[in-house]
């Protein structure tokens, strides 16, 4: 079974691009690492720098978990966190995850739709 190749700093690029509020676009590995994109220019993390490492190794947890029901529901579109401080959402790519994180009243509407436009492009 063939795996299609993405440019993935390129898809990082492009959703930072599409709405103002996203602070966050990155790829993360199955093993919870980032391997491209990161934070906006000129953005103010919202956690530091080891938090972050223990935010990306529980998304690749839940992330494995959630394939565990693909078969009864079939596989995650997006999922998505509505927090205080934050929205993030989460896509797979083959077996790595896009992880976006936005402002908390972003429309969360369109903004997946959004993203997985330019994931499917």
């Amino acid at each position: 079974m063939s795996t299609k190749i993405y440019d993935y700093t390129k898809i990082c690029n492009s959703v930072l691009t599409i709405d103002l509020k996203i602070r966050f676009a990155g790829v993360i590995d199955e093993r919870g690492r980032l391997v491209a994109g990161g934070m906006k220019e000129n953005v103010e993390p919202l956690e530091n720098e080891k938090d972050d490492e223990m935010i990306f190794m529980e998304l690749a947890l839940r992330v494995k978990m959630r394939k565990e029901f693909d078969k009864q529901l079939g596989p995650v579109n997006f999922a998505m966190a509505s927090r205080e401080r934050a929205l993030a959402i989460s896509i797979i790519i083959n077996d790595d995850i896009l992880y976006v994180l936005s402002e908390p009243d972003t429309d969360y509407g369109s903004l997946p739709k959004k993203i997985i436009e330019i994931v499917n492009s």
